[in-house]
């Protein structure tokens, strides 16, 4: 597989590893934790936002699609006059078949599918928890299933505070079902959600995926089995959604920021970062987004940190920073 340097400017290719790694990772965070409120802000029905998730998560791959999917049509052009690569979907995706239909199916449909619907249930802070925060368990469980990983005794006692951390978290979401409340819905989607993102992460360090080339086969996918159908679906009024008759402005900020931010800029960056630091590691870096994106609910979305919150929260963050610790050690 070609390097991503043949991709990328003289300046950018003179990077060292190490500093290219603490880069994606800084820009990594910055943006799942600014996709936390922006997507709780545009999907919960109560703050007068017009599209629906499946809006928002059309307007996330079109957006993604208009940018890389040219770009992976000529880099399948450019393997094929040299004799390398192996291309697939019509040429728009220069990784194998397998290769994307596996990665783009967690990385790109089911994530954001589930990740935005689950914002109509449940608050910002609860997904503040229990995405970042489940990513390490879920990463760590796969990684041992499919990458043969030794699970130290640090680093199990990092995923045990994380997993009590979800439990003070949704644990009181789900009491709360019997009397006919509806976050749990929100909560479990979160950790679905997590579950298939680790997926996509533990799929890109087993087949030594290359950034750009992982996030345009994951959007190339996506596009293709989405897009087109949600959009029939829209145009015959099967689906309710909105995206062809909301406010031009709302349906673009959605394709530039859920597209080329959420997708583009953090796909590369976050493979990036995979590939210096590995799956598990690099999901532990994320310690820092359950406590920004939590603080940010509280000060942009007025949301109320209540103990539990706070609990979770803080166990959540100290078993990702142990797991860092842990990992840095070895």
């Amino acid at each position: 597989m070609q390097a991503m340097a043949s991709t990328v400017s003289p300046s950018f290719r003179s990077l060292s590893p190490r500093v290219l790694g603490r880069v994606a990772a800084v820009v990594t965070v910055l943006i799942w934790t600014s996709f936390i409120l922006i997507a709780r802000a545009s999907a919960d029905p109560a703050r007068g936002g017009s599209l629906t998730p499946f809006d928002i998560a059309f307007c996330r791959i079109l957006g993604a699609s208009i940018f890389l999917l040219p770009w992976g049509a000529w880099l399948v052009r450019r393997d094929r006059r040299l004799g390398l690569g192996h291309a697939s979907l019509f040429g728009l995706s220069p990784l194998p078949l397998r290769v994307t239909v596996s990665a783009g199916l967690f990385g790109g449909l089911l994530y954001a599918l589930i990740a935005y619907n689950g914002f109509v249930f449940a608050p910002a802070a609860h997904a503040s928890v229990l995405m970042p925060g489940s990513l390490p368990l879920w990463t760590t469980l796969l990684a041992l299933v499919l990458l043969g990983e030794r699970v130290t005794p640090a680093r199990a006692l990092g995923l045990a505070l994380i997993v009590g951390g979800d439990l003070v978290v949704g644990g009181a979401s789900l009491l709360r079902a019997f009397d006919g409340g509806t976050v749990w819905k929100g909560d479990l989607m979160f950790m679905v959600a997590a579950m298939c993102w680790s997926t996509y992460s533990v799929l890109a360090r087993r087949y030594a995926l290359d950034a750009v080339r992982a996030t345009i086969a994951v959007t190339a996918f996506a596009f293709i089995s989405f897009v087109p159908l949600y959009a029939a679906l829209l145009l015959f009024h099967i689906a309710p959604g909105h995206v062809f008759t909301a406010p031009g402005s709302e349906v673009l900020f959605q394709t530039l920021y859920q597209g080329f931010g959420s997708v583009v800029i953090s796909g590369i960056s976050f493979t990036k970062m995979i590939e210096y630091f590995g799956p598990v590691r690099s999901t532990m870096i994320t310690a820092l987004v359950p406590g920004l994106s939590a603080l940010g609910a509280v000060l942009f979305l007025g949301e109320p940190l209540y103990w539990n919150l706070a609990a979770g929260l803080a166990l959540v963050t100290l078993g990702i920073l142990f797991g860092v610790r842990a990992a840095v050690r070895r």
